[in-house]
């Protein structure tokens, strides 16, 4: 597709009223491959919004900065649309662009930055993202039909393993150094193959149940009755008027669950279960926001048998005050609408 050819078409959209993002997806459209990049029609659309009429590069005054050549920029772009993992060192060498014009192209110019994949749980298909935007929605109107209301009746919980041993991470092993004295080192390790699993449910208020599994047994269909009745008992003691009100139990839905035993003891233990999507440690708050913070924590600490576990778990679930609960429900607001407005897609941190 000829340069001055998409300029024109993204100058008429332009003037239309569509946004960079709607005229690419039109481009791509109808050229797929051949159609310029989002930077490329970022920047055009920029100008064009504030007036620019002419298609053509700007005239060169003298000699021009290899940096601000509109061909350079044309080049080095083609070059990472051709390759994303390409390196600066590269372009430079084929382009014969120096690094540090490079560098401004990519930085200034295209606005671009290079950064790491994020790991998700999955690929998810269309048909996951449906459901989970789906979710968001649906919880989301609940949400906001009364928020004081929801907060006061949801309870969410799930299940992790802690470690004896857990190393911290390198960023959390980070320290203070004066300046010319040695970097400090720290040693690649795992973690200990001793662990014990918890239950943990919680509300906004506090820690409403902490079970840990005794050594050898597994979590199955039948071993969740038992647990979600401790967990009616618990709320009866410590929670006044929230049976009566009607629980609302956010957990995802792992085999166990979905259980017909545990589905049953869902229904006489008066629960309403929220509808969570699958695949979506993202939107379970227990997953993104209690066990990340309490497993960091703990992180870098050596426990020497269960006991030591189970004692530090339950001794930092206390610690914690009210509002750091209330913060982990109410931040199920944000995590729904950020689902919906990547239309379903894994969020960022």
């Amino acid at each position: 597709m000829d340069k001055i050819e998409y300029r024109a078409v993204i100058k008429f959209l332009t003037k239309e009223g569509k946004n960079a993002k709607e005229i690419h997806d039109r481009l791509v459209a109808v050229y797929n491959d051949t159609a310029p990049s989002y930077a490329t029609v970022t920047r055009w659309h920029k100008e064009f919004r504030h007036g620019r009429e002419s298609l053509e590069d700007d005239p060169r005054v003298g000699r021009p900065s290899e940096a601000t050549s509109e061909d350079m920029v044309d080049r080095v772009e083609a070059m990472i649309m051709e390759n994303r993992r390409v390196k600066v060192e590269e372009i430079s060498l084929e382009t014969g662009i120096s690094h540090g014009s490079v560098c401004t192209i990519i930085h200034h110019h295209l606005g671009m930055s290079k950064v790491s994949a994020r790991w998700v749980p999955r690929k998810l298909s269309p048909h996951d993202r449906l459901q989970r935007r789906t979710s968001s929605e649906e919880l989301l109107t609940l949400y906001n039909a009364d928020p004081a209301g929801f907060e006061s009746r949801v309870v969410t919980g799930d299940e992790t393993w802690v470690h004896h041993w857990d190393p911290e991470t390198k960023l959390e092993s980070m320290t203070w150094k004066h300046k010319g004295s040695p970097t400090p080192l720290k040693f690649r390790t795992q973690p200990s193959a001793g662990k014990i699993m918890a239950t943990i449910f919680w509300d906004a208020e506090g820690v409403l149940l902490v079970d840990f599994l005794p050594r050898g047994s597994t979590i199955t269909g039948s071993t969740t009755p038992g647990v979600l009745g401790h967990l009616r008992d618990s709320i009866r003691q410590k929670r006044r008027g929230k049976l009566t009100r009607g629980v609302l139990l956010l957990h995802d839905n792992a085999p166990v669950h979905k259980a017909r035993r545990a589905q049953a003891a869902l229904k006489d233990c008066g629960f309403e279960q929220l509808n969570h999507p699958p695949y979506s440690p993202d939107l379970a708050p227990s997953d993104y926001f209690l066990f990340r913070q309490l497993k960091s924590s703990l992180r870098g600490r050596r426990f020497h048998d269960d006991d030591e576990v189970k004692e530090a778990v339950t001794t930092w679930l206390e610690e914690q005050l009210k509002s750091f609960w209330l913060a982990g429900i109410q931040s199920l607001r944000d995590k729904w609408n950020k689902c919906i407005q990547v239309k379903g897609d894994y969020i960022e941190k």
